[in-house]
């Protein structure tokens, strides 16, 4: 069972300073990469046909689009720019959602930090805008959450990335980029350890730039905050 704690947000508190996660000796960040998954071009073509797609099925619906921080704030960015014609009364806000702790397995406990007021939800179409939905144990305790606390419409789901193949619970998500297989990415938001989310493709990020760090198989993370979507 999924667990939710809603808080309002905070300024967050300096962290010590950390590891470095990149590979030593490398000049760049695209040096780290084993490969090239999505490209800056592939991306750009599929966020306009998700955003017309959006446009059509919110037309006269007023929607909210939620983004879903960290890891979406890059797709959310071109996603809402995209929906076009533009639905008239379309607002937009964010959410920040947690499942893990300071390792890498879930807690199974999610937490969600927003300053969302219920007015703001109540009775609206509500879009989330997510980098990546893999064992979906974040993503559906949201839409929980907003449908049940906030008094929500409806509520769908819009993600860059599906890695189907982690599902924990049974989800489907509405509006997918592309069908993602099960390897550690990086790039275009997505972070490991915070590094590489300005990366303007999704890559697959090197073993090596992982393994000095006692790691063997990172799960992929995606948001920083919401590492199990």
């Amino acid at each position: 069972m999924v667990s939710v704690a809603v808080t309002v947000q905070q300024p967050a508190r300096s962290a010590p300073a950390k590891e470095v996660a990149s590979c030593s000796g490398r000049q760049t960040y695209h040096d780290d990469m084993a490969k090239v998954l999505f490209t800056e071009a592939a991306i750009s073509n599929r966020v306009a046909e998700l955003g017309r797609q959006i446009a059509q099925d919110y037309h006269g619906k007023a929607p909210l689009v939620l983004g879903v921080l960290k890891g979406s704030f890059m797709f959310f960015s071109d996603l809402v720019r995209a929906i076009e014609p533009c639905p008239r009364g379309l607002t937009l806000d964010f959410i920040r959602a947690s499942s893990y702790g300071s390792g890498t397995e879930s807690t199974g406990e999610v937490k969600l930090k927003t300053d969302l007021k219920r007015e703001k939800v109540e009775g609206r179409h509500v879009l989330l805008v997510e980098d990546i939905v893999d064992t979906a144990l974040t993503i559906t305790t949201v839409s929980r959450y907003l449908l049940e606390e906030c008094g929500a419409t409806s509520v769908a789901t819009a993600t860059l990335l599906d890695k189907h193949e982690r599902r924990k619970l049974s989800y489907r998500p509405e509006y997918v980029g592309f069908v993602c297989p099960n390897e550690f990415v990086v790039g275009y938001g997505l972070d490991f350890d915070e590094e590489y989310r300005t990366l303007p493709y999704i890559g697959v990020l090197k073993p090596e730039c992982y393994s000095h760090l006692g790691i063997e198989a990172p799960e992929p993370d995606g948001s920083g905050d919401s590492c199990d979507e």
